[in-house]
């Protein structure tokens, strides 16, 4: 077997390291030790109001909902199941949307291309493995650098501003239960839209709803028009999500026609490996592994993300 140094040769022929990586790598192992104990947010003013926006508009769904369909009605039981029901997907809807924002992307520690951490790999003579220039890490398979984030993301399939942060192999989960409880809330909202329009007509428009005839007719034409968006954006994205799990293929790769150099796992095996054990209820579970952590505000330099 041969040395380490002349195994560092081998390596540094691809150019990996750099003379002016002036990393601490002392620093990285005790960042590495207390990620768990860190919330992951990404600070860009774009993704930022988009989420603000998408919570806005969940809580406006639910204003008109509750209090311009339902309590006005004089059926009880109506307005008691529909609203339990529409309120608890819009709960679920919005705890995954955070889950997915706060929960790193599966981001690789920046700065690893280190002499050091290089040796504790026990690379095998002639072993390639690249360095991002960027953010100065060792890359893994099927890691990306996200412009964004300006971090290296395991498995990243895209960037969506609409949750602020990257859907990567540690959050991919918790998006795909975001697109599919807006999905649902989104029809659940159309089909009162459309039973609210059809009392409103067969009955008296100032009985039907607590507001005047005017004011009802713009507030549920407004959530018809966000429940199409909402419903035609969140269902392709459920879909391409569900087909990328089972292909074991992120979107950039699928984009990019990159050849796997991996073991892919289809259908189920894929779905086991992104939601964790077998087919059970707990899937559809967005608050598996949740745990309250601890405020210790850290600074961090070198990128837009901060931890608490």
């Amino acid at each position: 077997m041969q040395p380490s140094g002349h195994r560092l040769r081998d390596i540094e022929h691809h150019p990996l390291l750099a003379e002016n990586d002036n990393y601490d790598s002392s620093s990285s192992s005790s960042s590495e030790v207390d990620v768990a104990d860190r919330v992951w947010f990404i600070r860009d003013g774009c993704g930022m109001v988009c989420a603000v926006m998408t919570w806005l508009l969940v809580v406006y769904a639910d204003f008109v909902v509750t209090f311009v369909m339902l309590l006005p009605s004089k059926d009880f039981w109506y307005s008691v199941v529909n609203g339990v029901i529409f309120n608890c997907l819009a709960v679920l809807a919005l705890s995954s949307h955070l889950r997915t924002m706060l929960t790193d992307p599966g981001a690789v520690p920046k700065g690893n291309a280190t002499k050091e951490y290089l040796e504790s790999l026990q690379l095998k003579p002639g072993e390639v493995i690249y360095k991002c220039p960027k953010c100065c890490c060792i890359k893994p398979e099927r890691a990306h650098h996200c412009s964004i984030c300006k971090r290296c993301i395991r498995k990243m399939d895209h960037h969506c501003p609409w949750v602020n942060n990257c859907v990567g192999e540690k959050n991919q989960r918790f998006f795909v239960l975001f697109t599919m409880y807006i999905a649902l809330s989104s029809v659940h909202a159309l089909i009162l839209c459309g039973l609210q329009f059809i009392s409103c007509v067969r009955g008296q428009w100032t009985e039907c709803s607590g507001f005047s005839p005017p004011v009802t007719v713009a507030l549920v034409t407004f959530l018809c028009l966000e429940g199409l968006l909402f419903f035609t954006f969140t269902a392709v994205m459920f879909g391409t999500q569900i087909h990328s799990i089972c292909n074991d293929e992120t979107e950039i790769e699928r984009l990019k026609s990159e050849k796997p150099t991996w073991e892919r796992r289809l259908r189920w095996e894929g779905m086991k490996s992104v939601f964790g054990g077998p087919p059970s209820l707990l899937w559809m579970n967005p608050f598996v592994g949740f745990r309250f952590r601890r405020l210790q505000f850290r600074p961090r330099r070198g990128g837009p993300e901060f931890s608490v």
